[in-house]
């Protein structure tokens, strides 16, 4: 018997399993949706935008400040980050603040950073 032939005679489909998650599987769209919104998070300025919400409400000069960036660039990111539905904003008088969108942001953010830390 072949090293082939021995590994297939121990192996077997579990189709109860298969059957099962097969039927809690998300639809593919739903999975291709949730991937582009791990993409956001696979940049490291925006995580960095993201934490500075994580702490405080800002607008974008005080981001750019804090960051030591143009504030085009955090500008740029921010929009991304709005559009991906992470940050809402307010405006006062002609100043925009910036903040977090709800909580499911920041449950991300807190387990991503318990994740790396262990």
């Amino acid at each position: 018997m072949n090293e082939d032939n021995k590994t297939t005679e121990f192996m077997h489909v579990h189709e109860d399993v298969i059957e099962s998650v097969n039927e809690n599987m998300p639809d593919e769209e739903i999975l291709y949706d949730l991937a582009e919104l791990f993409k956001i998070f696979g940049d490291s300025t925006r995580i960095k935008i993201l934490y500075v919400l994580f702490e405080s409400e800002m607008c974008v000069f005080d981001i750019s400040q804090l960051l030591n960036m143009s504030m085009s660039a955090i500008s740029h990111q921010l929009r991304i980050l709005k559009q991906a539905q992470l940050v809402k904003f307010r405006r006062e008088g002609k100043t925009v603040f910036y903040s977090l969108a709800d909580d499911h942001v920041r449950t991300i953010l807190g387990n991503g950073m318990e994740h790396i830390c262990e």
